[in-house]
């Protein structure tokens, strides 16, 4: 800038030279009235410059430093008004013009830079005494040239980045004209170089000597430190690495040379030549910006700048030996290079996924290393169990292990058919070997899955591994005396378990009130997981589609002994208010219309440390995880699904039995009062009663006993409509029981019989549903004749008597030859039997969910089949001494049933080689839809529809299984004869207003009414759950109407890194800070309804950054951020944005250079950030809480949009591990 001087103002020296968007275009400057004036550079032409010069007071100028006053308000208001105007010639030949130009008359041309506010910690004064003008009031104009020929003085200065001067202000002055440079530093910062990147490229040459911060750090340092410590931060958070890391490596290419020490140098030294000027400074700085004083840091800096060739000489031979001494020095410039490369080159978005799941999970899939987690050296790989398991089970196991051990639980909720129980096998081994003392509770239906494996049997095939666990149903827990197997109730020790393993523990979802005693619920808690020993908990789960978040509440209080803060340190403050929040969320969500009540749309809602909290504690995975995941040329594959069967049979062939929907009108008629003595207790004997059965609930209600009744009345006439879909048989069986009870009823009033009446045992009506167990418990209600209304009674036990007979008199007449579904089921075995769908494969496996149906179609189809078809046939129904086989010389045990019927799963010959027949048909209820493995057969028939349609589901899991030897397996399923909204429709009608007990996280009750929009709502499910397995056979995860575990967990992004680390561990694990890729994906965007913008992975730096306690994934958080600024998916939503991320990235494993190009066009090849900085600013505020409301309308202007002074501290508290940027469309 040539001399130029104003009459008006006389002599002005220079006070302070400003650095501003990489031109020093900002001057301040002192008169002799002591008056500050602000210049500005306006214009530049090949000809000349134009400045502007505004006076300011001291009280305006503070304003302007602090950020207080923008540019354009210093000129446009200026203080008198005016401003110079000064036009200044490139040439010594020229002459300057100045003249006043009213402030008001400044065009936005003439001010480049309005709006833009200075910010002390971001710009620091440039002092520069070599080039700064010197304003004169003679009105002469002269070049002031620095004379490099000259050589200066000698001198001495202090450099500490403080009040002694910083090393970057130094640095650029001895650079300016250098001729060469040379640098000794044991730290290399991409943004160092990027605050001295115009000095250094005009140096002719350049030599870095990099020595390494400790013995074994890297020489070059990794892409990680070229990216700077904390305190450069700021830096990194302009998301201009890339464009600084290519810059720098564009210079390096092109003029320096880099070498690499092989031993630590404890300081820093820096020598340029400037023809015979030679400068040195040497000290603690390294090349960073802290250590050049560019950013406020808590290091105390020490420095020694030196001036004179012959002071700086000895510096310069100590430099050039270490450079030249070769065995202390290697070249390193190739893989300073690499890199440089590593931070500028394109990244997949893939890569960015992955990245993002790293830093998110990286801690908790270090534990599941096998050697880590069986440290004890117990044996157990050694055991029969371990061997036979196949490679996803054994993750299970690990897995399992692995969180008992931390967590002092675990539940494992593998989906039907994936093997739970042989994963439980050998987690107990494990323990056995280690001498502790295993309890397994199973259901009754299930005790001999389990004490098979305990005792000396041919059928035992792990009788090797000796397992010596104990066996007890669960039901034992209500009983207090007698045997359960070889166990003495009375006298066993149950606080002395290691470890209980519950089988089917979801039965133990529900925590019901009890007017007296203890509930299994609570004996389990206080008996034997709370007393005693420490005692840890495996729970075996049915992957549950549950109508209610907190069906797992209790399962979770049995692993934390219902200590609130049990998992603090794994980041779960409190239990209960993650249990609580959740269910509130999931609450909000039934409200939804049936067509917005999506399993999607709750994973967005609910909370994310729910999801945290089952992560820690399950183990969940389905059967699309086995296929995706593991190697099915190891462990087979599961076998096709043929397209279901369905067969809509009527009941009598004759067709003179009323239809259902008459029936049906019967049903709902029925009063059922023998079942409600309650309801027609005297008045003034009502409070008596209440007091005796009613039980406290919380906030002061009461579950009522009449209630109870009511509800479950309801249940009894769905009880009568299902069984006469299941077989006309079951309906006149169980009319004719009613009937002899009403009758005996009837008859005891007519005798004036004053005894208590016990309320009829609802076992006499061989109930199978699990939806009664909530008003099964409780002491059985007495109530005296004399308290009743007799008259009102028995009118209505008349009334009943008088429907009953009529249907049992329409039922009778339908007989065996007249019964159409039995000849229509008859049909199918005899199709399968000639034409079997695999080959040789006649297998049958036909489920009811009533025991008398089964015996029913034993009765009359076992015969049948050996003789048309020589079909050996069995009936199994949980009923002890009841199962059948017409397989002559064959026991009737369920485990010799079930061997015979499905001999290779069940490896029969292991067991008794010599027998060779097997069972071809077998009629089961539902005492066998769980845990077992009956894959030899390939054909399975849904007599009647099971009122639960997962359970159909788990029915058709007995033969769909992982290593199936069938090539394909068919599910048939018998419906009612009627439109399926008729049915349902129906149903609903005779089901009627339930009353239901619900138990809070707390273990606090409360009533519960089903309101009408809930019941259609829960139609409305029902219709397209029944709609979808009338199409296809589905698994219980993609079955609509509920929530799945393996909906909750995260496990399938682990299972996604699990997998990318075995080949990707080290790119992962050094990747560099601010990592991004670039995606576009039209499809995806319209589908979500989501515009575009970027994805960031955040993680805090400031501890006194808080977000709600409850919160799991701190101190990362994942915001997505719309262009238009608007935050689309906050941190709280983190399920929803890792769901979006993976199908934007997943699979696209090579970076998009369409899109890249894009980015590079948009941001002028990442150097204006301005845009993406904006969209950080907004995702830091969303966690932070500090949203600043701000302009968006020029987001890709230079200078758009600027960040106050608060924003930068916010964002200097959070880091940018990783984003991805989203653009819409090409033209869009």
């Amino acid at each position: 800038m040539a001399d130029f001087s104003f009459p008006q103002i006389g002599d002005v020296d220079l006070v302070e030279v400003y650095e501003f968007y990489d031109e020093p275009v900002l001057f301040s400057c002192r008169d002799r009235t002591d008056l500050l004036y602000l210049a500005v550079l306006s214009e530049e032409t090949a000809s000349h410059k134009t400045w502007l010069l505004t006076a300011l007071s001291a009280r305006r100028f503070s304003q302007l430093r602090a950020g207080a006053l923008d540019l354009h308000s210093a000129f446009t208001d200026a203080e008198r008004g005016q401003v110079y105007k000064a036009r200044l010639p490139r040439t010594p030949d020229g002459t300057p013009a100045v003249e006043w130009v009213p402030s008001a008359d400044l065009t936005r041309k003439e001010l480049p830079l309005a709006g833009e506010r200075l910010d002390p910690a971001e710009f620091g004064p440039v002092r520069d005494d070599s080039t700064s003008p010197s304003l004169r009031a003679d009105g002469e104009a002269r070049t002031a040239e620095p004379k490099d020929d000259a050589a200066p003085r000698p001198s001495t200065v202090l450099l500490d980045n403080r009040a002694h001067g910083r090393v970057f202000d130094a640095l650029e002055q001895a650079l300016a004209g250098a001729s060469d440079a040379s640098i000794l530093t044991s730290g290399f910062s991409i943004f160092a170089f990027e605050a001295l990147h115009k000095a250094l490229q005009r140096v002719g040459s350049t030599r870095v000597l990099l020595s390494p911060t400790a013995p074994e750090a890297h020489v070059p340092p990794p892409a990680g430190s070229l990216l700077g410590d904390k305190e450069e931060r700021r830096y990194r958070n302009q998301l201009t690495a890339p464009h600084a890391a290519r810059s720098c490596s564009a210079w390096i290419e092109q003029q320096v040379e880099v070498a690499g020490i092989n031993a630590p140098v404890p300081h820093s030294l820096y020598i340029v030549s400037k023809g015979k000027s030679r400068t040195a400074i040497q000290g603690s700085s390294s090349f960073t910006a802290p250590g050049l004083g560019l950013v406020p840091t808590e290091r105390l800096e020490m420095n020694t700048q030196v001036t004179g060739a012959i002071e700086v000489e000895g510096l310069r031979a100590y430099y050039d030996g270490l450079w030249n001494d070769r065995r202390l020095t290697r070249d390193a410039k190739t893989r300073m290079l690499a890199e440089l490369e590593r931070i500028y080159a394109p990244k997949s978005a893939q890569t960015i996924y992955f990245a993002t799941l790293f830093v998110l999970f990286q801690a908790s899939l270090e534990r599941l290393e096998e050697e880590q987690i069986l440290k004890t050296k117990t044996g157990v790989r050694d055991t029969l169990v371990w061997r036979k398991l196949y490679r996803f089970q054994r993750d299970g196991v690990l897995g399992a292990i692995d969180k008992i051990e931390r967590y002092n639980g675990c539940i494992i909720a593998d989906s039907v058919g994936l093997g739970k129980t042989f994963e439980a096998l050998a987690i107990i081994k494990y323990y056995e070997l280690r001498n502790d003392r295993v309890l397994v509770l199973c259901p009754k239906k299930l005790r001999e899955n389990w004490t098979l494996y305990t005792v000396n049997d041919k059928r035992n095939i792990f009788a090797s591994d000796r397992f010596n666990y104990d066996v007890l149903n669960h039901t034992d827990l209500t009983r207090r005396r007698g045997k359960s197997g070889e166990i003495n109730l009375e006298t066993i020790n149950w606080g002395n378990y290691d470890l209980v393993v519950i089988d089917e523990s979801h039965n133990f979802r529900n925590n019901p009130p009890k007017k007296d005693g203890l509930t299994r619920y609570k004996r389990l808690m206080r008996e034997i997981i709370r007393s005693g020993v420490k005692t840890r908990v495996l729970m075996l789960s049915a992957t549950p589609v549950n109508s209610r978040m907190n069906d797992l509440k209790n399962q979770v209080a049995f692993i934390t002994e219902g200590v609130d803060d049990a998992l603090d340190d794994a980041g779960l403050v409190s239990i209960e208010q993650t249990l609580r929040k959740a269910q509130g969320r999931f609450n909000q969500w039934l409200k939804l219309d049936a067509k917005e009540r999506t399993t999607a749309s709750l994973l967005e809602s609910l909370n994310f440390d729910y999801f945290k909290l089952l992560d820690l504690l399950t183990i969940a995975r389905s059967r699309k995880h086995i296929e995706k995941y593991y190697d099915l040329a190891e462990i087979g594959e599961f076998p096709r699904r043929a397209k279901p069967i369905n067969v809509r049979a009527d009941i009598d062939t004759a067709d003179l039995f009323p239809p259902l929907r008459e029936v049906n009108r019967d049903i709902r008629r029925l009063s059922l009062s023998a079942y409600a003595p309650m309801r027609y207790v005297l008045p003034e004997k009502v409070e008596e009663y209440s007091r005796r059965y009613d039980i406290e609930v919380a906030g002061g209600r009461s579950f009522r006993q009449l209630d109870r009744e009511e509800s479950l009345i309801h249940l009894m006439r769905v009880n009568l409509l299902k069984r006469m879909e299941s077989s006309i048989h079951s309906f006149a069986q169980t009319v004719e029981k009613l009937l002899g009870k009403v009758d005996h009823l009837i008859e005891r009033i007519e005798k004036h019989d004053v005894s208590e009446v016990e309320e009829l045992s609802i076992e006499d009506i061989d109930l199978d549903n699990e939806d009664f167990v909530p008003y099964l418990v409780g002491a059985k209600v007495k109530v005296l004749l004399q308290d009743v209304d007799l008259v009102r009674w028995k009118q209505d036990l008349q009334e009943d008597e008088q429907i009953l007979t009529g249907l049992l008199r329409e039922a009778r007449q339908v007989d065996v030859k007249r019964d159409e579904k039995l000849r229509s089921l008859k049909d199918l075995v005899s199709g399968k039997a000639e034409s079997p769908i695999n080959p040789g494969n006649r297998k049958v496996l036909i489920f009811t969910a009533f025991a008398d149906t089964a015996d029913y179609l034993y009765e009359n189809i076992a015969a049948w089949a050996m003789q048309e078809h020589g079909l050996h046939s069995a009936i199994v129904t949980g009923r002890s001494g009841r199962n059948k086989t017409n397989l002559k010389g064959m026991r009737t045990d369920l485990g010799s049933v079930l061997a015979s019927f499905s001999p290779i799963s069940k490896e029969r010959e292991k067991i008794d080689a010599e027998v060779t027949t097997e069972i071809d048909l077998l009629i089961a209820t539902d005492c066998i839809s769980e845990g077992q493995n009956l894959q030899d057969c390939d054909y399975l028939v849904n007599y009647d529809i099971h009122w639960n349609p997962v359970r159909i589901i788990q029915r058709f899991g007995r033969i769909d299984r992982l290593g199936s030897r069938n090539d394909t397996i068919q599910l048939v399923n018998f419906w009612p004869n009627m439109e399926l909204d008729e049915y349902i429709n129906l149903e609903a009608r005779v089901s009627g207003r339930m009353v239901l007990l619900d138990i809070s996280a707390t273990g606090e009750e409360n009533v519960i009414e089903e309101s009408q929009r809930d019941q259609m709502n829960d139609l409305a499910y029902r219709k397209r759950q029944f709609e979808t397995l009338q199409e296809q056979v589905i698994d219980i995860e993609d079955l609509g109407g509920g929530i799945s575990i393996t909906d909750l967990t995260l496990n399938d992004f682990k299972m996604d890194l699990s997998s990318y680390l075995k080949h990707h561990q080290e790119e992962l694990a050094t990747l560099p800070l601010g990592a991004f890729s670039v995606a576009t994906d039209d499809e995806l965007l319209e589908d979500s309804g989501i515009k575009p913008g970027a994805f960031f992975c955040l993680r805090s730096e400031n501890a006194n950054v808080t977000v709600d306690s409850t919160y799991a994934l701190s101190p990362h958080f994942l915001v997505f951020v719309g262009d238009d600024g608007q935050v689309i998916l906050n941190f709280t939503q983190t399920r929803r944005f890792l769901d979006l991320v993976k199908k934007l990235a997943l699979g696209r494993s090579q970076p998009d250079a369409e899109a890249h190009q894009r980015f590079a066009d948009r941001t002028r090849g990442g150097a204006d950030m301005a845009h993406y900085r904006t969209l950080l600013e907004r995702a830091v505020a969303a966690v932070s809480g500090k949203a600043e409301e701000k302009g968006v309308e020029s987001l890709f202007h230079r200078g758009g949009t600027a960040m106050s002074r608060d924003s930068h501290r916010g964002l200097d508290d959070f880091e940018v591990v990783a984003y991805l940027a989203v653009l819409e469309a090409e033209g869009g």
